[in-house]
């Protein structure tokens, strides 16, 4: 089945574990943690999320399957999916595990006291107790660093994951080509992101990776994309703004022909899946000024509701 662009977008956006520091200060600190090797960035806001309208019956599109048994994990030490307030992930090239930060509402003692009576052992990895959920290095693990404040990830990646928290290696705060385009998005919305170089490609590749009728190598497509960022507000509409920046204003132009034959397929998707209702794609702006490509779409949530089981998320 041929699946409308959006509702694949909204599928990866994400939701996980806790933390104290709210908002930006949030933010502050999870890009203090995660090291430089990251390529990729994505903030979500659960508490928002929860708030827009019929979230339940549309809680499908905000958790992936890796995300959802982390989820069913956590509640095993008592966490519960109400317990969380803000989620940073990264992800690093060439690998889709995911690892990074988290805010909500617990405690570190009785994390502690609810894993010893479900019989996890913790394992010490650089000073901290990581509780994992499955054996081996790729397994995810978390750790609890202070009241309402959690990271998780591989056991492979935690390591790194810690040292850049503690300022025991380079991290993403001081990573210029994070911190120049961080205000380019909208930090008040429910969800943002950021993808550098090849993590631009994987990121679209990911996105339409159900869209039979498009057949493009979106590395190839997306080579001369030297950054993107992305927001989606969850508010009476779903509003999603995407900028791609390019290496010369001459690629801009060629990516904007693409991203229009795109836009054209998915309105011929939604009309043969969709016949009788407003297709939203119709208003899609795909616009370009200079090296910059912008995308901006609006989304009601009865049309979400029917631009449903798109894909497969990356979370």
């Amino acid at each position: 089945m041929r699946r409308p662009l959006l509702s694949l977008l909204v599928v990866m956006v994400l939701a996980g574990i806790p933390q104290k520091v709210a908002g930006q200060g949030f933010v502050t600190t999870a890009m203090s943690g995660l090291p430089t090797q990251t390529l990729r960035v994505e903030y979500s806001s659960p508490s928002k999320l929860r708030a827009v309208p019929n979230y339940q019956s549309l809680r499908g599109k905000f958790l992936g399957p890796r995300l959802q048994q982390l989820e069913s994990a956590l509640d095993q030490i008592g966490i519960s999916e109400d317990d969380i307030d803000n989620l940073m992930i990264g992800w690093e090239p060439g690998d889709m595990d995911l690892y990074g930060y988290a805010s909500g509402h617990f405690h570190k003692a009785q994390v502690a006291n609810r894993a010893a009576a479900q019989s996890f052992t913790p394992t010490p990895i650089s000073g901290e107790q990581a509780y994992c959920f499955s054996a081996g290095v790729t397994g995810t693990c978390v750790v609890i660093l202070e009241d309402s404040l959690g990271a998780f990830g591989p056991l492979s990646s935690l390591t790194t994951l810690l040292e850049a928290h503690a300022g025991q290696g380079p991290n993403l705060s001081s990573d210029q080509r994070f911190t120049s385009l961080i205000g380019d998005v909208n930090k008040d919305a429910s969800i943002w992101g950021i993808a550098l170089g090849g993590a631009v490609g994987d990121w679209f590749a990911a996105w339409l990776s159900s869209q039979n009728n498009i057949k493009l190598d979106w590395g190839q497509v997306f080579q001369k994309v030297d950054s993107l960022t992305y927001s989606i507000d969850a508010a009476d509409k779903v509003n999603m703004d995407i900028k791609l920046n390019c290496a010369t204003p001459a690629d801009a132009a060629t990516l904007r022909q693409v991203l229009e034959g795109v836009k054209m397929a998915q309105q011929l998707a939604w009309q043969m899946q969709n016949p009788g209702h407003a297709n939203p794609y119709t208003a899609m702006n795909v616009d370009a000024h200079d090296k910059q490509i912008s995308l901006k779409i609006t989304m009601d949530y009865s049309a979400l509701t029917l631009a449903s089981g798109v894909g497969a998320p990356q979370n």
